[in-house]
């Protein structure tokens, strides 16, 4: 049975997280399914440092940075429409 990669559609990995896991584990399914041991063993160090080398963050980090920023959009909406409710009563900042 030959090994057929599907079509895969065009996003970003992060929105699709199961990408990977599933990638992994039909990869690790041809392995297990070919006698060469080894080449799954060099394929997982091989692929293992080609991940260290890219800029990735873990799903941690991720959803950390994603909280910090929606407060600091919020915070950042709050003194807009301070800013705008002086500059209404007839106050112009620096006069």
């Amino acid at each position: 049975m030959p090994f057929s990669i599907p079509f895969l559609p065009y996003e970003p990995l992060m929105s699709n997280p199961q990408f990977l896991e599933d990638l992994a584990a039909k990869f690790s399914a041809l392995i297990a399914a070919s006698p060469a041991k080894d080449v799954e063993k060099n394929a997982r160090a091989m692929l293992a440092g080609a991940f260290s080398r890219l800029d990735l963050v873990t799903r941690e980090e991720f959803d950390i940075q994603r909280e910090l920023l929606e407060r600091a959009r919020d915070r950042l909406a709050q003194l807009e429409a301070r800013i705008a409710a002086l500059e209404g009563k007839g106050g112009t900042p620096g006069a």
